[in-house]
C-alpha cells in the first residue's frame, strides 16, 4: 500500500477511530482524491481482507470492520441466502465486490450484494446490503443512486430498512422488490436473537417451512 501512503496524509484524523482488539470499526476519511488516485488505492489494497473503500466526488472513506460488524453482516447474508434456498430462487451473492463508475465519480464495496441469476464482471448488483456500525461522512444512498443499484438495505441499531430506487431517488419501503416474499420484520427479529449463527439460521428455516405448509 506504499503507493497510497502519500494520499492518506490528507486523512481527516477526526473521522478515524482506533479499534481496541478489533472490536470497533475503523474509519479513515481522505479528501481531494482524484479518480486516478482512488483506482491506485484500490489496486494497492487488492483483495486485502477487512478494508472497504467508498468514493464519492473526491472524498474517499476507508473502513476496516470490527468483529461485531462482520458477525452481523455474515448472519444477515446467511439468513437471506437461506430464504432464497427455501423459496427456490436463483439468487447469487457477490460479497463485497467493488462497484464503480467513473462517469458518476462513485465507487463502493457493500458488505454483501446479490442478483437473481448472475452478474457480469463490472456489472451492477440488484441488491446491496450495508451494516452500519459507524457512520461516515459520505451519503451512501447518494453513492448507490449514482451507480444505479435498484435496492439497498441498511441494518443499523437493530433496525433493517429497505430503500428502493425510483425516478426521484430512494424511497424507504416495507418490502423488498427483489425478494417480495421475505418478511422483513421476522428477519430483523432474528438478527437480534442470542446464540450462534447456525442455530439462528435453523430457526429461520423452520419458520419459513412452517409458513410454507400453511
Amino acid at each position: 500500500m506504499a503507493a497510497a501512503a502519500p494520499l492518506l496524509a490528507n486523512a481527516d484524523p477526526r473521522a478515524s477511530t482506533a479499534a481496541a482488539g478489533g472490536a470497533e470499526d475503523e474509519l479513515v476519511v481522505v479528501h481531494d482524491v482524484s479518480w486516478e488516485a482512488y483506482e491506485t488505492i484500490l489496486a494497492a489494497l487488492g483483495d486485502r481482507a477487512g478494508v472497504r473503500a467508498t468514493y464519492c466526488e473526491g472524498t474517499l472513506e476507508l473502513m476496516s470492520p470490527g468483529g461485531p460488524h462482520e458477525g452481523r453482516k455474515k448472519l444477515l447474508a446467511r439468513l437471506v441466502e437461506a430464504y432464497a434456498e427455501e423459496a427456490e430462487l436463483p439468487l447469487s451473492g457477490y460479497g463485497s465486490m467493488t462497484v464503480r463508475r467513473r462517469f458518476a465519480q462513485r465507487g463502493v464495496e457493500p458488505d454483501e450484494c446479490y442478483v437473481l441469476g448472475t452478474v457480469e464482471d463490472g456489472g451492477i448488483p440488484e441488491l446491496a446490503i450495508e451494516v452500519i456500525e459507524k457512520s461516515g461522512t459520505i451519503d451512501k444512498l447518494s453513492v448507490y443512486a449514482g451507480l444505479g443499484v435498484p435496492e439497498v438495505w441498511f441494518f443499523k441499531k437493530g433496525k433493517l430498512s429497505i430503500h428502493l430506487l425510483g425516478p426521484e431517488g430512494y424511497m424507504e419501503a416495507g418490502r423488498s422488490r427483489l425478494l417480495p416474499g421475505l418478511d422483513v420484520t421476522d428477519l430483523a427479529e432474528l438478527m437480534q436473537r442470542e446464540g450462534d449463527q447456525t442455530t439462528v439460521v435453523r430457526a429461520w428455516r423452520a419458520k419459513l417451512r412452517e409458513r410454507g405448509r400453511k
